[in-house]
Protein backbone atom coordinates (compact mmCIF):
# COMPACT_ATOMS: atom_id res chain seq x y z
CA UNK A 1 0.00 0.00 0.00
CA UNK A 2 2.87 2.30 0.86
CA UNK A 3 4.63 1.68 -2.27
CA UNK A 4 1.43 1.96 -4.37
CA UNK A 5 1.18 6.01 -2.47
CA UNK A 6 4.51 6.86 -3.82
CA UNK A 7 3.85 5.92 -7.26
CA UNK A 8 1.14 7.79 -7.30
CA UNK A 9 2.86 10.81 -5.70
CA UNK A 10 5.69 10.73 -8.62
CA UNK A 11 3.22 9.71 -11.06
CA UNK A 12 1.22 13.53 -10.09
CA UNK A 13 4.45 15.16 -10.67
CA UNK A 14 4.24 14.19 -13.88
CA UNK A 15 0.47 15.43 -14.41
CA UNK A 16 -0.47 17.71 -12.12
CA UNK A 17 -4.56 17.58 -12.69
CA UNK A 18 -3.67 14.29 -10.17
CA UNK A 19 -2.78 16.31 -7.73
CA UNK A 20 -5.48 15.28 -5.01
CA UNK A 21 -5.25 11.23 -5.73
CA UNK A 22 -2.45 10.94 -3.71
CA UNK A 23 -3.18 12.83 -1.22
CA UNK A 24 -6.22 10.71 -0.56
CA UNK A 25 -4.88 7.31 -0.79
CA UNK A 26 -2.54 8.68 1.97
CA UNK A 27 -5.28 9.87 4.02
CA UNK A 28 -6.70 6.03 3.59
CA UNK A 29 -3.47 4.53 4.02
CA UNK A 30 -3.12 6.61 7.02
CA UNK A 31 -6.68 5.62 8.36
CA UNK A 32 -6.10 2.01 7.52
CA UNK A 33 -3.25 1.77 9.88
CA UNK A 34 -4.51 2.90 12.74
CA UNK A 35 -7.58 0.75 12.01
CA UNK A 36 -5.15 -2.04 11.86
CA UNK A 37 -3.24 -1.14 15.09
CA UNK A 38 -7.05 -0.63 17.03
CA UNK A 39 -8.03 -4.32 15.80
CA UNK A 40 -4.35 -5.57 16.97
CA UNK A 41 -3.01 -3.51 19.89
CA UNK A 42 -6.75 -3.11 22.03
CA UNK A 43 -5.88 -6.63 23.43
CA UNK A 44 -3.28 -6.69 25.61
CA UNK A 45 -3.38 -10.96 25.31
CA UNK A 46 -5.36 -11.56 22.31
CA UNK A 47 -3.23 -14.46 21.46
CA UNK A 48 -2.38 -17.76 23.64
CA UNK A 49 0.36 -20.34 22.75
CA UNK A 50 2.47 -23.00 24.54
CA UNK A 51 4.72 -25.85 23.58
CA UNK A 52 4.57 -29.54 24.68
CA UNK A 53 7.80 -31.24 24.66
CA UNK A 54 8.36 -34.69 26.04
CA UNK A 55 10.62 -34.77 29.59
CA UNK A 56 13.14 -36.83 27.25
CA UNK A 57 13.92 -36.92 23.47
CA UNK A 58 14.49 -40.49 22.16
CA UNK A 59 18.26 -40.57 19.78
CA UNK A 60 17.64 -41.10 16.62
CA UNK A 61 13.72 -41.26 16.40
CA UNK A 62 10.97 -38.98 15.46
CA UNK A 63 9.99 -36.73 18.05
CA UNK A 64 6.95 -34.71 18.42
CA UNK A 65 6.20 -31.82 19.54
CA UNK A 66 3.06 -30.29 19.90
CA UNK A 67 2.05 -26.36 19.92
CA UNK A 68 -1.23 -25.39 20.91
CA UNK A 69 -2.66 -21.92 20.00
CA UNK A 70 -5.72 -20.24 20.87
CA UNK A 71 -7.23 -17.07 19.19
CA UNK A 72 -9.20 -14.65 21.39
CA UNK A 73 -9.88 -11.86 19.26
CA UNK A 74 -12.90 -10.90 17.51
CA UNK A 75 -11.73 -11.58 13.82
CA UNK A 76 -9.96 -14.21 11.72
CA UNK A 77 -5.81 -13.98 12.07
CA UNK A 78 -3.07 -14.99 9.79
CA UNK A 79 -0.17 -16.22 12.19
CA UNK A 80 3.22 -17.00 11.52
CA UNK A 81 4.95 -19.18 14.35
CA UNK A 82 8.30 -19.76 14.44
CA UNK A 83 9.81 -22.11 17.58
CA UNK A 84 13.50 -21.56 18.51
CA UNK A 85 14.40 -25.32 18.47
CA UNK A 86 17.75 -26.36 19.43
CA UNK A 87 20.76 -25.33 17.53
CA UNK A 88 22.01 -28.73 17.06
CA UNK A 89 18.94 -29.48 14.54
CA UNK A 90 20.06 -26.56 12.26
CA UNK A 91 16.33 -25.58 11.54
CA UNK A 92 17.27 -21.41 10.54
CA UNK A 93 13.84 -21.56 8.35
CA UNK A 94 11.48 -23.00 10.90
CA UNK A 95 7.75 -21.16 10.45
CA UNK A 96 4.36 -22.39 10.72
CA UNK A 97 1.68 -20.44 8.63
CA UNK A 98 -1.98 -20.82 9.74
CA UNK A 99 -5.07 -18.73 9.58
CA UNK A 100 -7.40 -19.32 12.42
CA UNK A 101 -10.97 -18.14 13.21
CA UNK A 102 -11.88 -16.02 16.06
CA UNK A 103 -12.31 -17.29 19.76
CA UNK A 104 -11.05 -20.98 18.17
CA UNK A 105 -7.88 -22.32 19.01
CA UNK A 106 -5.53 -25.40 17.09
CA UNK A 107 -3.08 -27.95 18.12
CA UNK A 108 0.12 -28.41 15.75
CA UNK A 109 2.51 -30.72 15.13
CA UNK A 110 6.34 -30.97 14.15
CA UNK A 111 8.79 -33.86 14.61
CA UNK A 112 12.72 -34.06 15.46
CA UNK A 113 15.18 -35.96 15.00
CA UNK A 114 17.97 -35.73 17.34
CA UNK A 115 21.60 -37.75 16.37
CA UNK A 116 23.18 -36.87 19.47
CA UNK A 117 22.68 -37.67 23.18
CA UNK A 118 22.76 -34.74 25.50
CA UNK A 119 21.04 -31.50 26.65
CA UNK A 120 18.79 -29.99 23.86
CA UNK A 121 17.63 -26.13 24.89
CA UNK A 122 14.43 -24.83 23.21
CA UNK A 123 14.40 -21.39 23.21
CA UNK A 124 11.05 -18.31 22.77
CA UNK A 125 7.94 -19.53 21.08
CA UNK A 126 7.38 -16.67 18.80
CA UNK A 127 3.71 -15.74 17.38
CA UNK A 128 3.22 -12.94 14.69
CA UNK A 129 -0.38 -12.05 14.59
CA UNK A 130 -1.61 -9.85 11.78
CA UNK A 131 -5.59 -8.74 10.80
CA UNK A 132 -6.69 -9.33 6.96
CA UNK A 133 -5.63 -5.44 6.08
CA UNK A 134 -1.65 -7.04 6.80
CA UNK A 135 -0.04 -3.63 7.58
CA UNK A 136 0.78 -4.28 10.57
CA UNK A 137 2.13 -7.51 12.59
CA UNK A 138 1.69 -8.10 16.99
CA UNK A 139 4.26 -10.11 18.57
CA UNK A 140 3.51 -12.54 21.50
CA UNK A 141 6.35 -15.02 22.60
CA UNK A 142 5.68 -17.73 25.13
CA UNK A 143 7.63 -20.94 27.24
CA UNK A 144 10.66 -18.54 27.12
CA UNK A 145 13.46 -21.73 27.31
CA UNK A 146 13.13 -25.34 28.23
CA UNK A 147 16.13 -27.93 28.69
CA UNK A 148 14.92 -31.28 27.56
CA UNK A 149 17.40 -34.53 27.74
CA UNK A 150 18.37 -36.52 24.54
CA UNK A 151 18.55 -40.03 25.65
CA UNK A 152 19.60 -43.40 24.32
CA UNK A 153 16.32 -45.31 22.21
CA UNK A 154 13.54 -45.80 24.25
CA UNK A 155 10.98 -45.52 21.50
CA UNK A 156 12.91 -47.73 19.57
CA UNK A 157 13.33 -50.23 22.72
CA UNK A 158 9.51 -49.90 23.39
CA UNK A 159 8.75 -50.78 19.77
CA UNK A 160 10.83 -53.99 19.99
CA UNK A 161 9.43 -55.13 23.35
CA UNK A 162 5.80 -54.46 22.06
CA UNK A 163 6.74 -56.63 18.97
CA UNK A 164 7.76 -59.56 21.45
CA UNK A 165 4.61 -59.21 23.33
CA UNK A 166 2.60 -58.76 20.48
CA UNK A 167 4.62 -62.26 19.04
CA UNK A 168 4.84 -60.19 15.72
CA UNK A 169 8.44 -60.15 15.84
CA UNK A 170 9.08 -60.97 12.07
CA UNK A 171 7.84 -57.54 11.22
CA UNK A 172 10.34 -56.18 12.55
CA UNK A 173 13.17 -58.51 11.04
CA UNK A 174 13.14 -60.86 14.55
CA UNK A 175 12.05 -64.53 14.16
CA UNK A 176 11.17 -67.32 16.80
CA UNK A 177 12.99 -70.19 16.92
CA UNK A 178 12.53 -73.59 17.98
CA UNK A 179 14.13 -74.63 21.86
CA UNK A 180 16.91 -77.36 20.44
CA UNK A 181 17.68 -79.64 23.56
CA UNK A 182 16.83 -79.86 27.37
CA UNK A 183 16.55 -77.61 29.91
CA UNK A 184 19.09 -78.32 33.17
CA UNK A 185 17.68 -76.85 35.96
CA UNK A 186 15.39 -78.83 38.03
CA UNK A 187 12.24 -78.17 39.39
CA UNK A 188 10.05 -80.62 40.64
CA UNK A 189 9.17 -84.95 40.72
CA UNK A 190 5.40 -84.86 39.22
CA UNK A 191 3.36 -87.68 38.23
CA UNK A 192 3.81 -89.06 34.92
CA UNK A 193 1.35 -88.00 31.99
CA UNK A 194 1.06 -89.09 28.79
CA UNK A 195 3.53 -86.95 26.34
CA UNK A 196 6.45 -86.69 29.14
CA UNK A 197 10.18 -87.78 28.07
CA UNK A 198 10.41 -91.32 29.31
CA UNK A 199 13.99 -90.00 29.61
CA UNK A 200 13.09 -88.24 32.78
CA UNK A 201 11.83 -91.51 34.80
CA UNK A 202 12.27 -91.73 38.02
CA UNK A 203 12.79 -95.16 39.26
CA UNK A 204 13.82 -94.62 43.19
CA UNK A 205 10.60 -92.30 43.24
CA UNK A 206 8.75 -94.61 41.02
CA UNK A 207 9.57 -97.38 43.60
CA UNK A 208 8.44 -95.42 46.53
CA UNK A 209 5.30 -94.41 45.12
CA UNK A 210 4.52 -97.33 43.33
CA UNK A 211 3.51 -94.99 39.98
CA UNK A 212 5.08 -93.56 37.45
CA UNK A 213 7.21 -90.33 38.77
CA UNK A 214 9.29 -88.05 36.19
CA UNK A 215 11.70 -85.23 37.23
CA UNK A 216 10.54 -82.15 35.74
CA UNK A 217 12.85 -79.06 34.15
CA UNK A 218 12.28 -75.75 33.71
CA UNK A 219 14.25 -73.41 31.15
CA UNK A 220 17.77 -72.32 33.15
CA UNK A 221 17.55 -68.97 33.93
CA UNK A 222 18.89 -65.84 34.94
CA UNK A 223 22.08 -65.97 32.62
CA UNK A 224 24.96 -62.82 32.85
CA UNK A 225 24.90 -61.12 29.50
CA UNK A 226 26.92 -58.16 28.75
CA UNK A 227 26.85 -55.91 26.21
CA UNK A 228 30.15 -54.87 25.47
CA UNK A 229 30.15 -51.74 23.68
CA UNK A 230 33.54 -50.43 21.35
CA UNK A 231 33.85 -46.68 21.66
CA UNK A 232 37.36 -46.67 19.95
CA UNK A 233 37.99 -44.41 16.25
CA UNK A 234 36.65 -47.34 14.50
CA UNK A 235 32.89 -46.63 15.82
CA UNK A 236 33.57 -42.81 14.81
CA UNK A 237 32.18 -43.66 11.40
CA UNK A 238 29.03 -41.66 10.48
CA UNK A 239 25.38 -42.98 9.08
CA UNK A 240 22.64 -41.01 8.18
CA UNK A 241 23.93 -38.13 10.90
CA UNK A 242 24.32 -41.17 13.73
CA UNK A 243 27.87 -42.34 15.06
CA UNK A 244 28.04 -46.21 14.25
CA UNK A 245 28.86 -45.68 18.72
CA UNK A 246 25.15 -44.43 18.79
CA UNK A 247 23.31 -47.03 16.82
CA UNK A 248 25.54 -49.50 18.98
CA UNK A 249 24.10 -47.53 22.23
CA UNK A 250 20.80 -47.63 20.87
CA UNK A 251 20.82 -51.66 20.29
CA UNK A 252 21.60 -52.19 23.40
CA UNK A 253 18.97 -50.39 25.31
CA UNK A 254 16.82 -52.70 22.97
CA UNK A 255 18.69 -55.86 23.88
CA UNK A 256 19.22 -55.37 27.34
CA UNK A 257 15.14 -55.17 27.84
CA UNK A 258 14.53 -58.08 25.99
CA UNK A 259 17.22 -60.07 27.93
CA UNK A 260 15.59 -59.10 31.20
CA UNK A 261 12.10 -60.02 29.85
CA UNK A 262 13.62 -63.54 28.80
CA UNK A 263 14.42 -63.84 32.38
CA UNK A 264 18.44 -63.31 32.32
CA UNK A 265 20.45 -61.28 33.69
CA UNK A 266 21.67 -57.84 31.58
CA UNK A 267 24.71 -55.91 31.88
CA UNK A 268 27.21 -53.57 29.67
CA UNK A 269 30.55 -52.17 29.59
CA UNK A 270 32.38 -50.01 27.35
CA UNK A 271 36.09 -50.04 26.55
CA UNK A 272 38.46 -48.22 24.15
CA UNK A 273 41.80 -47.44 25.11
CA UNK A 274 40.24 -48.42 28.87
CA UNK A 275 37.47 -49.97 30.11
CA UNK A 276 34.96 -47.80 31.50
CA UNK A 277 30.92 -47.67 32.61
CA UNK A 278 30.82 -51.48 33.69
CA UNK A 279 27.30 -52.33 35.04
CA UNK A 280 27.33 -55.74 36.36
CA UNK A 281 24.88 -58.19 35.02
CA UNK A 282 21.94 -58.58 37.08
CA UNK A 283 17.83 -58.84 37.22
CA UNK A 284 16.43 -56.82 39.16
CA UNK A 285 13.84 -53.90 38.69
CA UNK A 286 15.80 -50.93 38.62
CA UNK A 287 18.18 -52.19 35.63
CA UNK A 288 16.57 -50.62 32.74
CA UNK A 289 16.85 -47.56 34.28
CA UNK A 290 20.40 -48.24 35.62
CA UNK A 291 21.09 -48.78 31.93
CA UNK A 292 19.74 -45.96 30.69
CA UNK A 293 21.58 -43.80 32.91
CA UNK A 294 24.71 -45.40 31.97
CA UNK A 295 24.39 -45.28 28.23
CA UNK A 296 23.14 -41.98 28.25
CA UNK A 297 26.25 -41.15 30.22
CA UNK A 298 28.74 -42.87 28.40
CA UNK A 299 31.02 -40.16 26.16
CA UNK A 300 34.47 -40.98 23.80
CA UNK A 301 37.36 -39.20 22.04
CA UNK A 302 37.16 -41.78 19.89
CA UNK A 303 40.94 -43.32 21.24
CA UNK A 304 42.61 -46.05 19.51
CA UNK A 305 40.64 -49.34 20.54
CA UNK A 306 42.30 -52.31 23.36
CA UNK A 307 41.51 -55.17 22.99
CA UNK A 308 44.19 -56.69 25.16
CA UNK A 309 42.82 -54.52 28.02
CA UNK A 310 39.41 -55.52 27.62
CA UNK A 311 40.46 -58.97 28.01
CA UNK A 312 42.38 -58.44 31.00
CA UNK A 313 39.31 -56.70 32.47
CA UNK A 314 37.08 -59.25 31.87
CA UNK A 315 39.27 -62.00 32.48
CA UNK A 316 39.38 -60.19 36.10
CA UNK A 317 35.56 -58.98 36.81
CA UNK A 318 33.59 -61.52 35.05
CA UNK A 319 34.06 -65.15 36.36
CA UNK A 320 30.81 -66.54 35.62
CA UNK A 321 30.70 -67.74 31.89
CA UNK A 322 28.25 -65.11 30.13
CA UNK A 323 27.35 -64.51 26.60
CA UNK A 324 29.61 -61.35 25.56
CA UNK A 325 28.09 -59.40 22.84
CA UNK A 326 30.26 -56.97 21.50
CA UNK A 327 29.91 -54.27 19.28
CA UNK A 328 33.43 -53.40 17.08
CA UNK A 329 33.98 -52.86 13.48
CA UNK A 330 36.40 -54.38 11.30
CA UNK A 331 37.27 -53.16 7.50
CA UNK A 332 40.12 -55.05 6.63
CA UNK A 333 41.72 -58.36 7.71
CA UNK A 334 44.87 -56.87 9.14
CA UNK A 335 42.30 -54.54 11.66
CA UNK A 336 41.14 -58.06 13.11
CA UNK A 337 44.58 -59.95 13.06
CA UNK A 338 46.01 -57.48 15.46
CA UNK A 339 42.69 -58.15 18.02
CA UNK A 340 42.34 -61.62 16.97
CA UNK A 341 44.22 -63.05 19.89
CA UNK A 342 42.58 -61.52 22.27
CA UNK A 343 38.66 -62.39 20.86
CA UNK A 344 39.78 -66.31 20.35
CA UNK A 345 41.44 -65.92 24.38
CA UNK A 346 38.01 -64.73 25.68
CA UNK A 347 36.20 -67.04 23.54
CA UNK A 348 37.93 -69.81 25.77
CA UNK A 349 35.86 -68.33 28.61
CA UNK A 350 32.92 -67.04 27.61
CA UNK A 351 30.78 -67.38 24.66
CA UNK A 352 31.41 -64.24 22.61
CA UNK A 353 29.37 -62.74 19.43
CA UNK A 354 31.10 -60.28 17.48
CA UNK A 355 28.76 -57.47 16.17
CA UNK A 356 30.00 -55.34 13.30
CA UNK A 357 29.16 -53.59 10.33
CA UNK A 358 28.34 -52.96 6.63
CA UNK A 359 29.54 -50.09 4.44
CA UNK A 360 27.00 -49.12 3.23
CA UNK A 361 28.41 -46.71 1.12
CA UNK A 362 30.42 -49.79 -0.73
CA UNK A 363 27.00 -51.51 -0.89
CA UNK A 364 25.98 -48.48 -3.31
CA UNK A 365 28.86 -48.14 -5.37
CA UNK A 366 28.63 -51.54 -6.17
CA UNK A 367 24.72 -51.59 -7.03
CA UNK A 368 25.84 -48.23 -9.19
CA UNK A 369 25.98 -48.98 -12.69
CA UNK A 370 29.68 -47.79 -14.18
CA UNK A 371 29.80 -44.76 -16.62
CA UNK A 372 33.44 -45.07 -17.14
CA UNK A 373 36.85 -46.82 -16.69
CA UNK A 374 37.26 -44.91 -13.23
CA UNK A 375 33.73 -46.73 -12.11
CA UNK A 376 35.25 -49.97 -13.32
CA UNK A 377 38.04 -49.36 -11.19
CA UNK A 378 36.10 -47.67 -8.15
CA UNK A 379 33.52 -51.03 -8.47
CA UNK A 380 36.18 -53.28 -8.50
CA UNK A 381 37.98 -51.71 -5.23
CA UNK A 382 34.53 -51.63 -3.20
CA UNK A 383 33.75 -55.52 -4.22
CA UNK A 384 37.15 -56.61 -2.68
CA UNK A 385 36.56 -54.67 0.23
CA UNK A 386 33.08 -56.39 0.74
CA UNK A 387 34.14 -59.68 -0.14
CA UNK A 388 36.99 -58.67 3.06
CA UNK A 389 34.10 -58.83 4.97
CA UNK A 390 32.73 -62.06 4.54
CA UNK A 391 36.12 -63.46 4.99
CA UNK A 392 36.36 -61.74 8.42
CA UNK A 393 33.01 -63.03 9.23
CA UNK A 394 34.29 -67.03 8.53
CA UNK A 395 37.68 -66.11 10.27
CA UNK A 396 36.25 -65.46 13.72
CA UNK A 397 33.82 -68.71 12.91
CA UNK A 398 36.41 -70.64 12.43
CA UNK A 399 37.50 -70.13 16.13
CA UNK A 400 33.72 -70.84 17.67
CA UNK A 401 33.25 -66.73 17.50
CA UNK A 402 30.00 -66.11 16.44
CA UNK A 403 29.20 -62.99 14.43
CA UNK A 404 26.51 -60.65 13.36
CA UNK A 405 27.43 -58.55 10.00
CA UNK A 406 24.93 -56.26 9.84
CA UNK A 407 23.67 -52.71 8.54
CA UNK A 408 23.83 -49.90 11.04
CA UNK A 409 19.48 -49.59 10.44
CA UNK A 410 18.68 -53.24 10.97
CA UNK A 411 21.33 -53.76 14.12
CA UNK A 412 18.96 -53.79 16.92
CA UNK A 413 16.68 -56.60 15.08
CA UNK A 414 19.59 -58.34 14.08
CA UNK A 415 20.93 -58.21 17.75
CA UNK A 416 18.39 -59.64 19.27
CA UNK A 417 17.87 -62.30 16.73
CA UNK A 418 21.19 -63.35 17.21
CA UNK A 419 20.30 -63.57 20.89
CA UNK A 420 17.24 -65.25 20.55
CA UNK A 421 18.82 -68.00 18.70
CA UNK A 422 21.78 -68.47 20.86
CA UNK A 423 19.40 -69.12 23.46
CA UNK A 424 17.19 -71.17 21.91
CA UNK A 425 20.30 -73.57 21.17
CA UNK A 426 20.60 -74.04 24.91
CA UNK A 427 24.21 -71.94 24.88
CA UNK A 428 22.83 -69.01 26.70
Amino acid sequence: MIIAVMLLFIISFILPQLWLLPRLALALAVLALLLDLFLLFTKKQGIQASRAVPDRLSNGDENEILIQVANLYNQTLKLQIIDEVPFQFQKRDFEIDLDILPHSSQTLHYHLIPKKRGVYSFGKLNVYAQTKLGLIQKRFVFDAGKEVATYPSFLQMQKFELLAASQHLSFSGLKKIKRLGHSSEFDQIKEYVIGDDVRHLNWKATARKNQLMVNQYQDERAQPVYAIIDKGRVMKMPFEGMSLVDYAINATLSLCNIILKKHDKAGMLAFSNAVENLLVAERRNAQMQLLMENLYRLDTDFAETDFGRLYSFVKAKITHRSLLMVYTNFETMDALNRQLKYLRALAKLHVVVVIFFKNTELEDLIAKKSKNIHDIYDKAIAEKMEFEKKIITNELRKYGIYTVLTRPENLTGDTINKYLELKARGLV
